[in-house]
């Protein structure tokens, strides 16, 4: 397939590269030009739990430039979305399939709302705590699930060929019929990790270790399974706490992206994971009072970092 990947961050930069090994024409865009530039100049590399190799990518700050793709992939964070989607346009012929790759609630909407509910997939990926060693240099800690489904509708063959082009990337995959499923999933761990992690400036592991912390980030998981539960969402598991402990035991050093974001002084996801909690349980009946307290913490902790 020939694969645009627009937002070419930390996660963004690991689709491209594991893709772009298999033999796909792949295209970096981002609006960072030190990180195309290096791409451009040294390839792209990306080493952690998949191996370390460097390939060849196409890069530009200008989507326009790939022409028409087979597949789009939107990777940037939640506030970016619109503007991915919109700079996405010209690459979007009639036959290119979308899939639009967010943290926490809402991403793929706002993807539909620009290219048509019609061309748009949701991707949740799990387990990779990935983040930038430098312009052109992604590191992963792990590799654990890409999931994915329809936004309109169940499993389809257009679905399937699509993961069969992740899985030739080494990526394990698992389609849904249901992506409240896929997604609330990937949320529980999230709100667990995501907002502890950022007010405690510790990585996966150690938040596990602490009693205190890993008390809090628990709670927050917990919040969110009894709202997908109260929602009538289907879940794989039926314990929050051992679901996020096996999750976190997979990428111990991690740093989630939200401390990452912190730690750069920029804004973070808060509202679309933590945040996205409180009205979520207010809607139906509940109370989540972990993720309100974090939630406020890291947006005080934003304020004094001046984050932009």
């Amino acid at each position: 397939m020939k694969i645009a990947v627009v937002g070419c961050g930390a996660m963004g930069s690991v689709y491209a590269g594991l893709l772009a090994s298999a033999g796909h024409e792949v295209w970096a865009v981002d609006s960072w030009r030190e990180h195309v530039d290096a791409i451009r100049a040294n390839g792209l590399r990306v080493e952690g739990a998949s191996g370390d190799r460097t390939v060849r990518v196409n890069a530009t700050t200008n989507a326009v430039d790939a022409g028409p793709c087979d597949l789009v992939i939107v990777a940037t964070k939640f506030r970016d979305v619109d503007t991915a989607a919109r700079a996405a346009q010209p690459i979007v012929g009639p036959k290119t399939v979308v899939l639009s790759i967010q943290n926490g609630l809402g991403g793929p909407d706002k993807t539909a709302a620009v290219l048509g509910r019609e061309r748009v997939m949701v991707g949740v990926v799990g387990g990779f705590g990935a983040s930038m060693r430098g312009p052109g240099h992604a590191h992963h800690n792990g590799m654990e699930l890409v999931r994915l489904g329809e936004l309109a509708g169940p499993i389809s063959p257009r679905l399937e060929a699509v993961a069969e082009v992740w899985r030739s990337g080494g990526f394990k995959v698992k389609c849904f019929d249901d992506i409240d499923q896929l997604v609330w999933e990937k949320l529980i761990c999230n709100v667990c990790f995501s907002g502890t992690c950022a007010v405690t400036e510790r990585t996966v592991g150690e938040v596990m270790e602490d009693p205190d912390a890993f008390k809090v980030a628990s709670g927050c998981a917990a919040e969110a399974y009894a709202v997908a539960r109260k929602r009538g969402i289907k879940l794989g598991f039926d314990d929050p706490v051992a679901y996020v402990r096996d999750f976190g035991s997979k990428i111990p050093n991690a740093r989630p992206s939200m401390l990452l974001d912190l730690m750069a002084k920029r804004r973070s996801e808060i509202d679309a994971i933590n945040g996205a909690i409180p009205p979520a349980a207010t809607a139906v009946g509940l109370g989540a009072p972990y993720n309100e307290a974090i939630s406020g913490l890291v947006r005080a902790k934003e304020r004094r970092l001046g984050c932009t």
